[in-house]
């Protein structure tokens, strides 16, 4: 075998189209990666201009390269990339080397190219997704942001942070520390405590005030992640969120309900006082004293739940580990405690963890209580039940009474709409809902006339 022959061999072997152009850019020798390349036997190329397969956006391009390469006086090398036409007739993204060397025995100008389709797209794509995210996050109310793992470099941060932390973004660029001296005093070490926290690999969710203008301060809240790299802190993540508003409206709720619950306590107070009084002067009126002081004592325990609720509402509730066997069985004990008269069955408690609010016992409590008072004939009878899934904790609390009216199930089940709440009788449903939606789960009522009424309530439960 010849070398030549050899050397054709070897080339039709090789991963790159191997082409030889002449000085006017026409194929004199194509090797076989064409065909698994481009879908063109070699033959089929041979004798064509190159220039007449490559895309018309880049043609001008590709001559361009193709005369600077050969018309140099000394060595030169000239890559460029571009579209080449395919046998179908679709375009394949290639690489092409081109260089003046050449002798005889070539007989042309050598022209390498490689498939880089896949690496243009991806390209293309991490492009448009980077070009996304910069759209988002030019738009978004949040300020988001990226720091290297010591804050001494900034290496992200959106337009939003200048109106929150009332510093330029080129102010940050400069002194990454900057929007430190946003940060109201009093929570200023809370803030570097979690900056420390972050740079040390742990995630932090935090709140804290910020002074964007003198005089004026707003309450953000943090969340942040730090991004590791083999067990290594590289960068550190998070937004920031103005929670002004939300903050003012919780303060508002609590004030009212401090002014709700003391007014109210003291004005019945009052009422029970002279009810006493009543009782005394007036035997005769002692049936409707006994109707006061009822109505009265359940304002209060209204009043109760209405505390409890905007506990829940205002307050960050983390979710704790709690065992639903105890919980339910000291539920079950406290309402027999408390209700001596009632029958509460237990047909069974399986040992099940959840992870919770910790107020879920009080939503325990109070389906099991809601059935007795609203027993009919005076003989309150109800049947609790736990039971475990593979995914779940089951708590199921059966009585036999009247179907409870659709605006109260409504509440149970997050079917209502706000003036569903002045149809509602009382707080304790609400409760119930709130408890059982911060801790991750779901609540379904079964209501029949011949059966009476089942709660189910569903929760996550957690490997124990």
């Amino acid at each position: 075998m010849e070398q030549s022959e050899q050397l054709g061999l070897l080339l039709d072997r090789t991963q790159d189209k191997i082409a030889l152009l002449d000085e006017r850019g026409t194929f004199t020798y194509v090797n076989e990666a064409a065909r698994r390349i481009l879908g063109f036997a070699p033959d089929d190329l041979v004798g064509e201009s190159a220039f007449a397969y490559v895309h018309p956006d880049e043609r001008a391009l590709v001559r361009q390269s193709f005369a600077q390469a050969i018309e140099s006086d000394g060595f030169a090398e000239e890559v460029v990339e571009y579209r080449h036409r395919s046998a179908d007739g679709s375009w394949v993204w290639v690489e092409s080397r081109m260089s003046n060397l050449t002798d005889a025995a070539l007989d042309g100008f050598v022209v390498s190219s490689r498939d880089i389709t896949d690496r243009v797209e991806a390209e293309r794509d991490r492009a448009e997704s980077e070009s996304h995210r910069k759209e988002v996050a030019a738009v978004s109310g949040d300020v988001l942001w990226m720091f290297n793992d010591d804050w001494s470099e900034l290496l992200f941060v959106n337009p939003a942070y200048e109106e929150i932390y009332g510093t330029s973004r080129e102010a940050l660029q400069e002194d990454p520390t900057a929007f430190f001296e946003s940060i109201h005093d009093a929570d200023a070490p809370r803030v570097k405590e979690a900056m420390d926290l972050l740079s040390a690999g742990t995630a932090v969710d935090i709140e804290y005030r910020v002074s964007p203008s003198e005089g004026d301060h707003s309450w953000v809240w943090v969340q942040a992640e730090p991004i590791t790299v083999d067990g290594e802190v590289v960068r550190i993540t998070g937004f920031t969120r103005d929670v002004t508003n939300r903050r003012r409206r919780e303060r508002q709720l609590v004030v009212m309900d401090n002014l709700l619950r003391h007014n109210l306590r003291n004005d019945l107070n009052v009422i029970f006082g002279k009810t006493d009084i009543l009782e005394s002067e007036v035997p005769g009126a002692a049936e409707h004293t006994a109707v006061i002081r009822r109505v009265g004592e359940a304002l209060l325990e209204t009043a109760e739940k209405e505390r409890g609720i905007i506990k829940l509402i205002t307050e960050q509730q983390d979710r704790v580990r709690i065992d639903l066997e105890q919980v339910v069985g000291e539920c079950v004990a406290d309402i027999r405690d408390r209700y001596p008269n009632a029958t509460v069955e237990v047909s069974a408690l399986e040992s099940v963890t959840v992870e919770a609010c910790t107020e879920l016992q009080l939503a325990v409590v109070e389906l099991i209580e809601n059935a007795i008072k609203h027993a009919a004939d005076g003989e309150p009878s109800v049947r609790v039940a736990l039971r475990a899934t593979p995914t779940e904790a089951v708590v199921v609390v059966r009585d036999d009474h009247a179907p409870i009216p659709s605006a109260e199930t409504d509440v149970l089940t997050g079917d209502h709409d706000m003036s569903s709440v002045y149809h509602s009788t009382g707080l304790g449903f609400w409760l119930v809902y709130w408890c059982v939606d911060i801790s991750g789960g779901s609540i379904a009522v079964s209501a029949d006339p011949d059966d009476g009424n089942e709660i189910t309530i569903r929760l996550p439960r957690v490997s124990d």
